[in-house]
């Protein structure tokens, strides 16, 4: 069966070679008789993979023994609760910098559960088409923290936002986390849902230096404290097996892409495809953003009318390409452009983009 080209925001498509590794292994792994979905999570099989997929984080990110990895579940919507609850500190102000949905919900999130909340700088005076170049920070920050790529207005940090010694940087990476090299160093505690370039759904990935984990607030419910998980290896209670071994799978392809800069280069050229054929249309198509902020990941654009734009989704599939509409939100078209969408997809989303405006524009 020829497969579709897959522009789904998440969960997003998954590296065909990855995807033939798991199937054998979801019945006998390893000639063990039974599923990696089967096997015990305190077997040393299992402990195995876990340890594997940890280093491998480590090891593509650079990462020393000052930072640890866990594996975690509840997504990243969990961990807009958790940030706040363990690193809000009492008189100090919980520092955001507004981009978009999901940045907006971690908002609510802190100010949900009585934290001081300071927005140090928002993009929401112009529907988020654009990442704010200024911030201020409130007197006493507790952190900073950011969602480096916006998956539903398109919009992407360039660069690793510089902020005074002392003042914890946190990132949401969801979609766009091991898309390219960053400075992890500026980064106290990144964290990523899975299911958009490192696996599929069921798990949150989160780097987060030690010297944190020594702040942590006291007194909190055992398992919303970064401590008990850091403490038993992401082995507190049941971990989301079968996503954690995907995820290992996908990292070891990443690796064997060229690491990220091989995988940025790529990504690049697939957003050039597309991005292309926008600015080359006289306004036919017409991007959500300013362009120095556009994003590699998600890529979002409109057409002259709402009629026209549910005929190029429906055409498209057609031509098996899926999963371009725009968030519910927002409407409009997007095509998301994780790591494992191969090149020719983007070329032919960017072929079918040009006859469609030739036959309507």
């Amino acid at each position: 069966m020829e497969r579709v080209h897959n522009f789904n925001a998440g969960p997003a498509v998954l590296p065909e070679e990855v995807l033939r590794e798991a199937q054998a292994d979801l019945f006998n792994y390893k000639g063990m008789g039974l599923s990696v979905m089967e096997m015990s999570h305190r077997s040393k099989e299992y402990q195995a993979i876990i340890d594997e997929t940890h280093a491998t984080v480590k090891r593509i990110y650079g990462l020393g023994d000052d930072y640890d990895v866990l594996f975690l579940q509840g997504g990243a919507s969990m961990q807009f609760l958790m940030v706040p609850l363990n690193f809000a500190f009492e008189g100090k102000e919980a520092n955001y910098i507004n981009t978009g949905q999901w940045s907006k919900k971690a908002i609510a999130e802190a100010k949900k559960i009585g934290k001081n909340v300071h927005v140090a700088a928002t993009s929401e005076d112009r529907n988020f088409a654009y990442i704010p170049k200024t911030w201020k920070l409130s007197d006493n920050p507790a952190y900073l923290h950011i969602t480096t790529n916006n998956t539903i207005f398109g919009t992407e940090w360039k660069k690793d936002p510089d902020i005074p010694a002392g003042i914890p940087l946190i990132a949401d990476m969801s979609s766009n986390f091991m898309s390219k090299p960053i400075e992890v160093q500026k980064y106290d505690l990144i964290y990523a849902g899975a299911q958009k370039n490192v696996g599929p759904s069921g798990a949150v990935v989160v780097i987060i230096k030690k010297s944190l984990l020594e702040k942590v607030n006291p007194g909190l419910p055992t398992m919303l404290d970064y401590n008990t998980h850091a403490k038993n290896g992401s082995m507190f209670n049941t971990p989301p097996c079968w996503t954690i071994y995907m995820i290992g799978l996908v990292l070891k392809w990443v690796e064997s892409f060229g690491g990220l800069a091989m995988v940025e280069k790529n990504n690049i050229a697939k957003a050039d495809y597309i991005y292309n054929v926008i600015d080359e249309s006289n306004g036919f198509y017409k991007g959500t953003v300013d362009k120095e902020d556009r994003s590699l990941m998600n890529i979002t654009f409109r057409m002259p009318s709402e009629e026209l734009e549910a005929t190029f989704i429906s055409e498209a599939k057609k031509q098996g390409m899926i999963g371009l509409k725009g968030h519910r939100d927002v409407g409009g078209c997007r095509a998301s452009t994780y790591n494992s969408l191969p090149l020719p997809a983007a070329k032919a989303l960017s072929e079918f983009m040009r006859e469609f405006q030739k036959k309507n524009g």
